[in-house]
């Protein structure tokens, strides 16, 4: 494993105008059990999301299948009015039908795709009455149709940043997007944010990323600690944090910075005192070798992967 840049610089600028913060917070967990429904304690999620821009996260990723709807009222709840400066980045394409539909069963598909053009219409338009906006900063294709051409997917997209609903677009995709896809997509419009699996332990994903580097599209990582393998302070990457007197979450979310200046990873907690530990990350300024240690020490690190 390499690692490039090394640059932990505090902002990063998405689409060439939205100035954002490298650690931004992924606001999925803010539901109810099993992404379903209103969190159990609202009072909690808002005093997160609150905090959050408080020590200067500007950058927000939900989405429409986080509840589904739920989420995204929790985030107008706590921040609407929003500061001029924060950036709600929500998706659209994926259907949920309970909340046990994120739990890949054995033989069956662990996310439900939907990208004809006119759902996808509808869900922006949910979209900016939850959020109560009147465009969306950043909108992704949560994921690919396999039985939808990908330029109408991303053409219905288009054609609502035309009309002033979206302001820039972005692709996501289980386990991944691949460069074709990509590449495909960037055909129609431009894309200025991906969000595929990656982390210390598994960067199968590494060459998409490299591919966003080269051309200046963010790159926000899902999965960023695992499936809480990482974050784990009784786990298998405690001992390698503990040499740095970091927690797990703080190194894995640290070594993300510096893979690549295009990084923007997104970590969730219900915790405000989790969400402040987090950000310590944001400071850590490890050697060249100090890295190498760590990664060395991830190599045969397993970590779970949605479809594995």
């Amino acid at each position: 494993m390499s690692v490039r840049n090394g640059q932990n610089s505090a902002k990063l600028t998405i689409g060439g105008d939205l100035v954002v913060s490298r650690l931004g917070y992924g606001a999925m967990h803010l539901t109810g059990h099993g992404m379903w429904g209103p969190p159990e304690d609202e009072d909690g999620a808002v005093r997160v999301l609150r905090r959050a821009v408080e020590l200067g996260v500007n950058f927000i990723d939900t989405a429409d299948s986080y509840g589904p709807g739920d989420n995204e009222r929790i985030i107008r709840k706590a921040l609407h009015p929003y500061a001029d400066d924060v950036v709600i980045c929500t998706k659209g394409g994926m259907l949920r039908t309970g909340p046990k539909d994120w739990l890949r069963e054995e033989g069956e598909p662990y996310i439900m795709p939907l990208g004809r053009p006119a759902y996808l219409r509808q869900q922006v338009e949910l979209s900016l009455r939850n959020l109560g906006l009147e465009r969306i900063d950043i909108y992704e294709l949560h994921s690919i149709d396999p039985l939808v051409p990908l330029e109408d997917q991303i053409g219905e997209l288009r054609r609502m940043q035309d009309e002033g609903k979206i302001r820039h677009i972005g692709i996501s995709g289980q386990p991944g997007v691949t460069i074709a896809q990509l590449e495909a997509a960037r055909q129609v419009a431009d894309i200025v944010l991906v969000e595929n699996l990656f982390n210390i332990a598994d960067q199968s994903g590494a060459a998409v990323l490299d591919y966003c580097e080269q051309r200046g599209i963010a790159f926000a990582p899902w999965f960023p600690m695992g499936h809480g393998e990482l974050a784990d302070p009784a786990g298998a990457f405690a001992a390698t944090a503990a040499r740095y007197d970091l927690s797990p979450s703080q190194l894995a979310l640290a070594w993300l910075l510096h893979r690549s200046s295009v990084m923007v990873p997104i970590p969730g907690t219900r915790s405000v005192e989790h969400l402040e530990q987090n950000l310590v990350a944001r400071t850590v300024n490890l050697t060249e070798a100090d890295w190498a240690e760590v990664e060395k020490d991830c190599e045969n690190l397993a970590v779970w992967t949605p479809g594995a």
